[in-house]
């Protein structure tokens, strides 16, 4: 069916799967960049935000912290960078645990790129879904 994207109660939807928003935060200090991107689950209502420290393009230190919508609402620096789908999310999980282990010798930016880029969903062609 042809027509405009669905939208009930005020969520996306994206090939009848419900979306996420995602954010980015990305600050600089001592010569460590630290990058977080977060997602926003309603079930249980909470923010999950994976935290990368990168010195010198090699990943040092990954961790998940789990914050209320409110906590998250207090932070500085986050932006909305896109909305996905919770499989997709999946993915970005998965691929980040396999990178946290490979990057921890090795200079790794455009891993790190890539696997963000898995969070933005294609614009549905038709037929796609």
């Amino acid at each position: 069916e042809d027509g405009p994207s669905q939208t009930f109660d005020n969520k996306d939807y994206f090939c009848g799967k419900e979306t996420f928003p995602v954010y980015e935060s990305i600050f600089t200090e001592e010569g460590e960049t630290i990058r977080k991107i977060a997602i926003e689950i309603e079930k249980p209502p909470q923010i999950e935000i994976h935290v990368w420290t990168i010195r010198k393009g090699i990943l040092r230190h990954f961790y998940v912290e789990k914050l209320s919508k409110r906590e998250f609402e207090g932070l500085p620096y986050f932006k909305l960078i896109t909305r996905t789908t919770l499989s997709q999310w999946k993915i970005f999980s998965e691929g980040e645990a396999q990178i946290s282990q490979m990057c921890e010798s090795r200079v790794c930016r455009t891993e790190l790129e890539d696997l963000v880029k898995v969070l933005y969903l294609e614009k549905s062609e038709k037929g796609h879904c």
